[in-house]
């Protein structure tokens, strides 16, 4: 006998179908984990690239999407009640939605199961945009704090160091008399060099005196020794760009691949829902030709 006192939805079908989905896709996902770590090496020449990992891991989760949500469909599709008569139209339909909601509830399954993970590429994007507006302020004034920082604190790496270091290097073959560096001109150049880092440029004051003072301890002429100044600033402000555009660069990258990422998660997410309501139709057909007339 089929039950004809079932009503339009039949939740066990619908939880079960639910369940398969949810479960295969946890399947899949650790798969793909596992082929994603064998072939991915941080020597460089071995293991792919990052856009081919980027479209591969792309490629998995739509296939995950689509095997998961067609299992999930045809479950509760197959699983249902038989409806007794019932229009071919509404049947359909029913099946339709049995199919759906088979693929809202492993959905949403799935994302308690993933909290983290997901809630993770959420917010990635916007950290990695936090990140661009970050890496721009250590580029200027930031850069500069951080190096006077560092100059006051003797057990903290000093970034400009060598820089400074180079400012008091004798020429080779100078017989020219010069004084040994006392160690308080050491921090004294580097707070300089920090306050000029903030404002983008060397001031004139600021290169005269530190050019008397490296010629004083270096015996070389006074002309020379600014030139060596100018030289020196230069070059440390252009790493120090060099290095946060860099950053900015690697910043703006990870937003674009969060963008992306979570772009196509939704596309994959909608095409898995019409998949489910799909083979929810054909697990539905199915079931009601397997029943003895």
């Amino acid at each position: 006998m089929t039950n004809t006192s079932e009503g339009a939805v039949s939740w066990g079908a619908v939880i079960a179908g639910a369940v398969g989905a949810a479960a295969l896709s946890l399947v899949l996902f650790l798969l793909g984990t596992g082929l994603g770590l064998a072939v991915a090496s941080p020597w460089a020449g071995d293991g792919i690239s990052g856009k081919a990992a980027s479209i591969s891991s792309i490629a998995w989760v739509t296939l995950v999407q689509l095997l998961a949500s067609a299992l999930g469909g045809y479950l509760a599709g197959r699983l249902r009640s038989r409806w007794i008569s019932v229009h071919t139209d509404e049947v359909y339909f029913r099946d339709t939605a049995h199919g759906f909601l088979a693929w809202a509830v492993a959905t949403l399954l799935m994302a308690t199961l993933m909290s983290s993970a997901v809630g993770g590429a959420i917010s990635s994007g916007a950290k990695a945009g936090g990140e661009v507006a970050k890496t721009v302020t250590m580029a200027g004034a930031g850069a500069g704090a951080a190096v006077a920082s560092a100059a006051n604190d003797k057990t903290a790496p000093n970034p400009m160091g060598y820089f400074v270091d180079t400012l008091f290097r004798r020429a080779p073959g100078s017989a020219a008399p010069a004084q040994p560096v006392p160690p308080e001109r050491i921090p004294e150049v580097t707070r300089i060099f920090a306050n000029a880092l903030q404002s983008g440029q060397l001031s004139d004051p600021d290169r005269q005196y530190l050019g008397q003072v490296v010629a004083t301890h270096t015996g070389i002429a006074p002309d020379e020794a600014e030139r060596r100044v100018t030289e020196a600033f230069t070059q440390l402000k252009g790493n120090l760009d060099a290095a946060a555009t860099k950053a900015k660069q690697a910043a703006d990258d990870a937003r674009k691949a969060s963008a992306a990422l979570a772009i196509w998660l939704v596309v994959s997410l909608f095409v898995g829902a019409f998949i489910a309501a799909l083979c929810g139709t054909f697990g539905g057909r199915l079931r009601d030709k397997a029943v003895r007339e």
